[in-house]
């Protein structure tokens, strides 16, 4: 006669945990996100206000939210769209604007998101703000599910807020100023924890900010991509002569 263990059929001892539910991930997400959130929530009325007074539909900030999602790009595509600019610049004036994103993708931990849909929307929703976070020291630990959760949330932070603009844009006066400060306030919070993360690694702000400079003199009107251009091949120079340095010793 087979004998059952005990603890299996005794009701008094209490049922083991149920495995952690993707719940816990996108509140872990949606807390990491808040920070952050509160930069893209203006932003994202700004540019709503900014489609509205332009004369389109307010319907255009959430299409255009939900299919661009380019940030600093969606303002200039309103520009665009008014002057019926051609196809081709408008491919063009993207590619210069968000050619920093193939950068990103250099290390962004996109290998821990399982799935192609997950992949691809990963891919698609990979912004400024979901790379300054994503690529941290407390981030190492992030699974893919708390990933794709905290890009989504950073969407809605930035859909949500162009929506409300652009259906209260009507009421805001055009004298109301300093709206547009916020993407730079956002930028300039993000530089300076990457900074204080960076410990230890100070020379890697120093070859951005003197690459930023040198592309100003050289080539004003193309400042973006030279500068980068010129910080890759920095951090190039650095990685391998840091490299080479244990064995020449």
């Amino acid at each position: 006669m087979t004998a059952f263990p005990v603890a299996a059929c005794d009701p008094s001892r209490p049922a083991p945990a149920p495995p952690p539910r993707r719940r816990s991930e996108a509140v872990a997400a949606l807390k990491d996100s808040t920070s952050v959130g509160l930069g893209l929530l203006p932003l994202g009325l700004a540019l709503g206000v900014l489609i509205t007074h332009a004369g389109l539909p307010w319907w255009f900030a959430s299409l255009s939210t939900a299919v661009v999602y380019a940030g600093s790009f969606e303002f200039l595509l309103v520009g665009l769209v008014l002057a019926a600019a051609p196809l081709a610049t408008v491919a063009l004036t993207a590619l210069l604007v968000n050619v920093r994103h193939v950068f990103y993708a250099l290390s962004f931990p996109l290998d821990r998101v399982r799935g192609r849909l997950a992949r691809g929307y990963s891919t698609f929703a990979l912004t400024d703000e979901a790379y300054a976070l994503a690529t941290g020291p407390q981030a190492r630990s992030w699974s893919g599910a708390r990933l794709l959760w905290l890009q989504l949330f950073m969407q809605v932070y930035w859909a949500g807020g162009a929506a409300v603009g652009a259906l209260l844009g009507s009421v805001v006066p055009d004298s109301v100023t300093g709206l547009g400060f916020a993407l730079t306030a956002l930028f300039t919070v993000l530089a300076l924890d990457a900074v204080k993360e960076q410990r230890g690694d100070l020379p890697t702000p120093v070859l951005a900010l003197l690459s930023a400079l040198a592309a100003r003199l050289v080539l004003p009107g193309q400042m973006l991509p030279l500068a980068f251009a010129l910080f890759t091949a920095a951090l190039l120079v650095r990685h391998l002569a840091t490299r080479r340095r244990p064995s020449d010793a």
